[in-house]
């Protein structure tokens, strides 16, 4: 599994740098340079991976159960999407903790504030690198779709 510091010391360019991790574990460094905006949302500006030595990455999961349905509320929909992310991560042999980053393609911009809420709920302390964009999802009926990319070190 990977490993999430709790609020990393800075170096002398106020740069957060890679801090102590057991022997062949991933570490998962959030980034946030003292030359640009800090993060707010619950994200990182940027991830440094430590020591990964597997990858997996994550296809946009939509809001469809294993019935084929889709939920008519954003945050049923933002939920189902989340258990499928973690379906296929477990599927991976991966978990949230694992998670480096994630993007979010949302069809209406008025659930950005609904969809962070929920993203935290679900990641708690977790701050992978993050990107939000306003698209046109491919079933009109979707409101989200997320794709992630996980890493985690030797096991």
């Amino acid at each position: 599994m990977g490993a999430w510091p709790t609020n990393p010391p800075r170096n002398a360019e106020g740069d957060r740098p890679a801090q102590g991790r057991r022997e062949g574990e991933a570490a998962f460094l959030p980034v946030t340079a003292s030359d640009a905006p800090t993060p707010a949302g619950g994200y990182s500006q940027a991830v440094r991976l430590i020591n990964p030595s597997e990858i997996l990455f994550v296809s946009g999961q939509v809001p469809v159960d294993l019935d084929g349905k889709t939920p008519a509320d954003f945050a049923g929909q933002c939920r189902l999407v989340w258990r499928n992310v973690v379906a296929q991560l477990r599927a991976g042999g991966f978990g949230l903790d694992d998670i480096a980053k994630v993007t979010t393609y949302l069809a209406n911009r008025d659930d950005a504030e609904e969809n962070g809420a929920i993203r935290r709920e679900i990641l708690g302390e977790r701050a992978p690198a993050l990107t939000v964009i306003i698209a046109t999802i491919f079933d009109p009926a979707w409101l989200l779709e997320i794709e992630v990319v996980a890493a985690k070190g030797v096991s």
